[in-house]
């Protein structure tokens, strides 16, 4: 089956509310080129530099979707992220959300983030701890921001290949999202939670995702 026809038939599987975030680490221009094709809506990528040189290649069909930087962003490619992606997703940290305001105020543009959470409270993953005090305290300092808007939550689930541990995870997070909802935090969104890879989308959808970015399901092993 073609990549256009595996995303076609995964589109025609989630349900409408749920965004696909098609995760293209390290596929090629042409791989990228037929999913945008096939309807696709979304893109995600891990790496700055990769993405962009993509979105160079890809001409005016990078335009037709928008992009989300769903890996780690450094503080010193934050300048170049703004220029690639609409949407960051991995914003783990105070002092990243107030760079990333500082550089958009240059720009004049408000930027869409998503809190990222470790859901699991791996010590080998970045992402605010699944604390919702500590996660609302973080919340209302980045609402409080003029250049940066919160829209969503973030994860990507435990390293843990039991369900039931990917589950918990998830649905941890589902009561994080909408607890935070509940407090009307001036300013934030909060609309979308991205959760779900290639190997836990299902699951994802049955917990609450609004978003999910599976990679290897839509272009096959890498």
């Amino acid at each position: 089956m073609s990549i256009a026809d595996t995303y076609r038939r995964l589109r025609g599987e989630i349900p409408a509310h749920v965004t696909i975030v098609v995760a293209a680490k390290t596929r090629s221009v042409q791989e990228m080129l037929e999913v945008i094709e096939a309807g696709a809506t979304d893109i995600g990528h891990n790496y700055v530099q990769e993405a962009g040189q993509a979105r160079q290649l890809l001409g005016p069909g990078a335009d037709r979707v928008r992009w989300h930087l769903i890996g780690h962003l450094q503080t010193n490619k934050i300048n170049k992220a703004l220029q690639i992606f609409d949407v960051i997703q991995t914003v783990d940290s105070l002092d990243l959300a107030r760079a990333i305001d500082a550089r958009a105020a240059r720009l004049d543009r408000i930027v869409p983030v998503y809190i990222e959470v470790n859901s699991a409270a791996e010590a080998s993953k970045s992402g605010v701890r699944p604390d919702f005090e500590k996660l609302a305290e973080f919340a209302g300092s980045v609402c409080a921001l003029k250049h940066v808007r919160l829209d969503g939550l973030m994860t990507m689930g435990p390293l843990s290949a039991d369900e039931g541990d990917v589950r918990a995870a998830f649905r941890k997070t589902r009561g994080l999202f909408d607890r935070l909802r509940g407090l009307g935090l001036p300013g934030a969104r909060l609309d979308t939670l991205s959760m779900g890879m290639t190997d836990s989308y299902r699951i994802a959808i049955e917990e609450g995702a609004t978003m999910v970015r599976p990679g290897t399901f839509v272009f096959g092993p890498r």
